[in-house]
């Protein structure tokens, strides 16, 4: 599990291309699925082809559901949103501050009037403060500038919030929350649309199930260790016991369970 969230959360095509061969050895049919049935694109942070920010759920509509059904932690996010004497959201700044200690000591090369080549620590990077991107990642995906990020604005002297995406501010925070929701009401109050009232909606194809009991049992991973029911006290094979056993041959093994590799 650890390596897929590694692999999820990559910034860089590289690592995860590290992250994915080690899954790929341990799980080779997971990397498959994930590879060829899944895609790349819609789980991966690198891939994703549009601005994820730090969102790693796909699922908007569980998002929307959850915040639709709660008017007053929508008013409580409002009343905090318009407390905040930070420039950045309370999320973002938590995450923000720490990087400027990061980028103490760093090294900084201007390459041009906007690039500027930052040394130090376990990865370089090449920011361009004017597309506000670096070779990291980690600002392009994030909008929030990262530790070479800072150390260039600090070196062309620079406002690091001003690199910030305005999405992280204050400002845009008050005004998501901006907005009342209002409680639905009684359905004989509803004003539905006569388009709406007379659609006809069909239920999704259903598939028809396989004749048999349903398998409630997973296939075991390679290497995976299961307890057998029962074996046999008298010819040592599993799947019956010593009462029904048809063997004329005896056997001296116990008839307790063990683990066997699957």
């Amino acid at each position: 599990m650890e390596s897929y969230w590694s692999t999820v959360n990559a910034y860089r095509c590289e690592d995860f291309t590290g992250y994915m061969t080690e899954i790929s050895h341990r799980y080779p049919r997971v990397a498959e699925y994930l590879e060829n049935e899944v895609g790349f694109e819609k789980w991966s942070r690198c891939h994703y082809p549009g601005l994820r920010y730090n969102i790693t759920t796909t699922n908007m509509v569980e998002s929307l559901n959850s915040m639709l059904k709660m008017s007053k932690w929508w008013n409580d996010k409002r009343i905090v949103a318009m407390a905040i004497t930070a420039p950045l959201t309370p999320s973002r700044e938590s995450d923000f501050r720490p990087r400027f200690a990061q980028s103490n000591g760093r090294h900084t090369l201007q390459l041009n009037p906007v690039t500027y080549h930052v040394k130090g620590g376990e990865l370089e990077g090449v920011v361009d403060i004017f597309n506000k991107t670096c070779t990291c990642k980690e600002f392009d995906i994030d909008k929030l500038p990262c530790v070479h990020a800072i150390a260039a604005a600090h070196h062309a002297q620079v406002s690091v919030y001003s690199l910030v995406s305005p999405y992280y501010t204050k400002e845009y925070y008050v005004l998501a929350y901006g907005e009342t929701i209002y409680p639905v009401g009684s359905q004989s109050q509803w004003d539905v649309p006569n388009e709406v009232a007379t659609r006809v909606v069909l239920p999704r194809e259903v598939k028809e199930r396989n004749r048999g009991r349903p398998k409630t049992s997973r296939f075991p991973l390679v290497g995976e260790f299961r307890k057998r029911k029962n074996r046999c006290g008298k010819c040592g094979a599993y799947g019956h016991y010593k009462k029904k056993c048809n063997s004329q041959t005896g056997s001296t093994e116990g008839n307790q369970p063990t683990d066997v590799p699957v």
